[in-house]
């Protein structure tokens, strides 16, 4: 990571009032937020949900993968964060920490190339969830794909959750033109787009 700029993120909390229960029952999508800023401890505590790591030993994070072999990948379109510049940056979870891949509000570019959905346009943050498919198929096979769906699947669920335990709204997004959003967040040829989550204020 020699030469990128790296944001060291607030460890996440472990615990909170919101029951699992509780977190359960009020999850909707949410598809209107206030234009109120996050902060960097909210945005800390998203991230943490998606991948974060629960056992330092074995790696092993909050979502579970098949094989333990991880091919998720999650990036942040920053636009409305506290102490945090708009721009993209991409989450490394064995540090907790964000990488900076592009400086500037892509927030709007995104939402173009997501059909015009004027909710990712308008979160605070849009978290995109990718994945790198070699990664499972190497071990799996083709039913690996299915695999890697099925794991991006568990990573939103953990993103709704956590929004709701944070008094947090958000949307899973699944339209959009793929190459089109691999652009906008300069992503690697070997990752593929699955989700974009747009959060923000209620």
């Amino acid at each position: 990571m020699e030469g990128l700029e790296i944001i060291k993120l607030p460890k996440p909390r472990l615990s909170s009032t919101v029951s699992v229960e509780e977190a359960l029952l009020k999850r909707r999508s949410i598809r209107n937020f206030k234009k109120e800023p996050l902060t960097l401890s909210e945005v800390s505590q998203l991230l943490w949900s998606a991948q974060g790591i629960t056992e330092e030993s074995m790696g092993l994070r909050t979502a579970p993968s098949a094989g333990a072999l991880y091919p998720i990948e999650i990036y942040i379109v920053v636009g409305n964060v506290i102490n945090l510049p708009p721009g993209i940056y991409k989450y490394t979870p064995k540090n907790h920490e964000l990488v900076l891949i592009m400086k500037g509000d892509k927030r709007k570019e995104l939402a173009i190339s997501a059909l015009g959905q004027k909710w990712i346009e308008e979160g605070a943050i849009v978290i995109v969830i990718s994945a790198v498919y070699e990664r499972t198929t190497s071990k799996y096979g083709e039913r690996g794909i299915r695999y890697v769906h099925m794991e991006a699947g568990h990573v939103s669920q953990n993103i709704y959750l956590q929004a709701v335990a944070l008094n947090l709204g958000t949307v899973a997004v699944g339209a959009f033109y793929d190459e089109e959003v691999k652009k906008v967040i300069n992503m690697q040829k070997n990752e593929n787009p699955l989700y974009l989550m747009p959060v923000g204020r209620i």
